[in-house]
């Protein structure tokens, strides 16, 4: 039932048809039922004594019946189909929405792949459902108890006939759905595997060329494909079951209809009218039955996909705004006192355990260590893209819990150790840094970023369109687009976590000067694998398994820090190699 209640939430402004339909579907069944009730009249009061007048009149209210129901049914198709419709567009803006306000730690429990089938085929799943349930799922009980009603009024002692078919589809109907189930809901987990393996594979198509690799990839693609087959197959086989036993029911009750009939006919206590009108009372009735045990069909392989959105749209973000938030940041100070953090509570041990570092604003501060030394998760806390355990993370003198969310980040740029470009042109790539941001402002941090050179050698310059995930660019010139967006931004802290990388050593010292020249004022944080990337920072952090090993300026940690001089000696000594090879 919550289910239900949360997904109906996204109904909104499709409420109104929601509620047309199926009025308008109540006025076509009533017209329907009338129809063999008028048929019958017409055959005995008609067609039996051969009046003409009787077979006239009869027709003319069974063609403005039948236009009227028709109308009806083609109106309650539109208005269904624009409100399932509507509700299918609201829960895919509802879960997008939703999923833009999560956190890292909420991102983390479901999968990309998982996210777009429940934003694609889940969803058309529960459209459908939703517009069987505005038509048939009204349509059919209503068919039913008329055509019970009716049937029962011309003969009850026929009609009776008609109820046998309720406790043999209301015992078997139900069976046959429960075991069809579980396996519709272990198909849409295969949805979302078939996904990954379909995105991994064209996010990777370069590797999987590089490394010959086309027919694992194939093969991965067909056994899962095969698996959703399989299971496919073997759901349609249990609900294929239900067409015979409804065939079986339609026609043991015709007959019975039809041998009961007979004998009240020739006995005189029925007439032929009577005897058409049941049959075609009998059709509504399995109809309605047959409507029933569609729409309870159709829920239960739209369920599965019912309680997935539910939990995109029940997810609450661990992450919130305080109630009276802080909506200015002082400057680009930051403190990290005693911070442990934990991605799960259930973890055996911390990412980062006990943490205490003071940053003053302005200052240029490097962080290296090995990998999985938690580099990254100590700077994502800053932005609180991640909440601390135990301790506090303070920018500008207040612990970032107490800021709007969107306060804060504006004032801290990230460039991620994955850098991400949008398809489109550079300039809109940039503009997501300020997108009210001039031409000579783009030009201006690109220059910072020695990003300007490249853009102009291409024959569109910033007009230059990019692939999806920046395909069409180098990693180096993809790192100094993305460090030329979080410069445009003007924050007051910018962290750049290993994103000169892929630049060589010269264009990283360059990024770097321009940066201490340009913007003196703004603090900065510079994960790097290089020493040399951050040798020249006002103090580097030595992190190890999550902890602070060592803090100091690079004179002072290559004679206090064995991980620093290990790092720093071993690099040293690959240049020098390397310089005598060449």
């Amino acid at each position: 039932m919550n289910i239900v209640k949360t997904l109906l939430k996204s109904v909104r402004e499709f409420k109104k048809l929601s509620i047309i339909t199926p009025l308008i579907i109540i006025a076509e069944v009533i017209l329907e039922m009338f129809l063999p009730f008028i048929t019958g009249r017409l055959i005995d009061e008609g067609v039996e004594v051969g009046n003409m007048q009787m077979i006239i009149r009869y027709g003319v209210i069974l063609f403005v019946m039948a236009l009227l129901s028709l109308a009806a049914g083609a109106g309650a198709a539109i208005t269904g189909a624009k409100a399932s419709t509507g509700f299918a567009k609201n829960l895919r803006r509802d879960m997008y929405h939703k999923v833009q306000d999560y956190s890292f730690a909420n991102i983390d429990k479901f999968s990309t792949s998982s996210l777009v089938t429940r934003l694609t085929t889940d969803v058309t799943n529960v459209q459908n459902a939703y517009q069987i349930v505005l038509r048939m799922a009204v349509r059919s009980p209503i068919m039913l108890v008329f055509a019970l009603i009716m049937s029962f009024s011309v003969n009850p002692r026929v009609a009776w006939v008609f109820l046998l078919a309720i406790p043999i589809l209301g015992t078997c109907l139900p069976l046959l759905l429960t075991r069809a189930h579980p396996i519709f809901k272990r198909i849409f987990r295969r949805y979302d595997k078939l996904n990954l393996v379909v995105q991994e594979n064209l996010r990777g198509i370069r590797v999987v060329k590089s490394f010959v690799r086309e027919g694992h990839e194939k093969e991965k693609f067909d056994d899962i494909s095969e698996s959703i087959y399989q299971d496919f197959s073997k759901a349609e086989k249990i609900m294929a079951f239900t067409g015979p036993l409804m065939s079986f029911c339609i026609y043991l009750i015709i007959i019975l209809v039809s041998w009961l009939s007979a004998k009240f006919i020739i006995g005189g206590t029925m007439t032929t009218g009577d005897l058409t009108t049941l049959i075609s009372y009998a059709g509504n009735i399995l109809m309605g039955l047959m409507f029933i045990s569609v729409s309870i069909m159709m829920m239960v392989i739209s369920r599965p996909s019912m309680e997935r959105i539910t939990e995109i749209l029940t997810e609450e973000p661990t992450i919130k705004d305080p109630e009276n938030p802080v909506t200015a940041v002082k400057d680009g100070s930051v403190s990290f006192k005693n911070v442990t953090l934990m991605y799960s509570r259930k973890a055996e041990k911390p990412v980062l355990d006990n943490i205490s570092i003071d940053i003053a604003s302005g200052e240029t501060v490097g962080i290296i260590g090995g990998t999985g030394s938690s580099k990254s998760s100590l700077v994502q806390l800053i932005p609180r893209l991640y909440d601390v355990i135990e301790g506090s993370v303070q920018v500008g003198g207040v612990d970032v819990r107490d800021y709007h969310i969107e306060t804060l980040r504006n004032e801290v740029a990230m460039v991620l150790q994955k850098n991400v470009l949008f398809s489109g042109t550079i300039k809109e790539n940039l503009r997501w840094g300020n997108e009210h941001a001039t031409d000579e402002e783009l030009v201006r941090v690109c220059k910072l970023a020695q990003a300007d050179g490249f853009i102009q050698s291409f024959p569109d310059g910033y007009d230059t369109y990019i692939e999806q995930g920046g395909a069409n660019v180098s990693g180096g010139q993809k790192q100094r687009l993305c460090i030329a967006r979080a410069l445009l931004k003007k924050p007051k802290i910018l962290i750049l976590d290993d994103s000169t990388s892929a630049v060589d050593t010269r264009t990283d010292a360059l990024i770097r000067k321009a940066m201490l020249e340009e913007i003196p004022n703004t603090t900065k944080i510079i994960i790097a694998q290089r020493t040399s990337s951050v040798q020249d920072a006002d103090k580097i952090i030595v992190l190890d398994e999550g902890r602070v090993s060592a803090v100091g300026s690079h004179e002072e940690l290559l004679k206090t820090s064995a991980i620093y001089q290990e790092v720093y000696y071993s690099q040293n000594r690959e240049e020098a190699f390397g310089s005598a090879e060449e």
